[in-house]
């Protein structure tokens, strides 16, 4: 793997990441929601989907996907749903939201939101897509060396962790300065119908 592909690399992930997507949206709710934190734990689980991902990739993805697809579909599913639930939540809820960078960072809520961002990436059909069918023309799978791989996973954690965590935090800095204006509850029922609208979307999207 040379420079040049590097390089490529490195921006066409940051590109994605950086697209609006569910997975944006879960770093950016549960960040609003639980504090900063829970965005991060979000994000580190989402950057370790990509990492099995482009393993994946090396060893043979597209035959995995092909004899495995329905474990792809009931990720996707069961990803699909966990967002449909946070958002009717956060639109049923009456009570205010304490939101705050330091609560509910509890050991449970992290791992709760580390492995929600992990199986929401391996349920990601465009995730699948791009490991299939894109991932290979930036990388010559057959020449990878071990050098390589660890390349591609600094590039991977930079790019997508890096994002992914700049959401969260922008996330909080909004919330706050909504707090401070009254506008609490309107944030909370905007973010909530925009997980309900990403999870429905997540389900059904080719």
């Amino acid at each position: 793997m040379n420079l040049t592909d590097a390089i490529a690399l490195f921006f066409i992930l940051l590109a994605l990441a950086a697209t609006p997507s569910t997975s944006v949206a879960l770093v950016v709710t549960r960040s609003a929601s639980l504090g900063v934190w829970n965005g991060i734990a979000v994000s580190a689980g989402i950057v370790l989907g990509d990492l099995v991902f482009i393993v994946l990739a090396v060893y043979g993805l597209s035959v995995i996907a092909e004899t495995m697809d329905w474990l792809f579909l009931s990720i996707k599913y069961i990803g699909g749903g966990y967002l449909i639930w946070i958002g009717y939540t956060l639109i049923r809820s009456r009570k205010n939201m304490n939101f705050s960078l330091e609560n509910s960072s509890s050991t449970g809520n992290l791992l709760n939101s580390f492995l929600s961002g992990f199986f929401l990436t391996l349920g990601d059909i465009k995730a699948i897509f791009f490991y299939v069918s894109l991932f290979p023309t930036f990388v010559d799978l057959d020449s990878l060396s071990t050098k390589d791989l660890v390349l591609i996973a600094f590039v991977t954690i930079i790019t997508v962790g890096g994002v992914k965590v700049t959401y969260a935090y922008s996330a909080v800095k909004l919330v706050n300065v909504s707090r401070h204006q009254n506008y609490e509850n309107i944030a909370k029922k905007l973010v909530g119908s925009l997980m309900f609208i990403a999870g429905i979307s997540f389900i059904f999207k080719a």
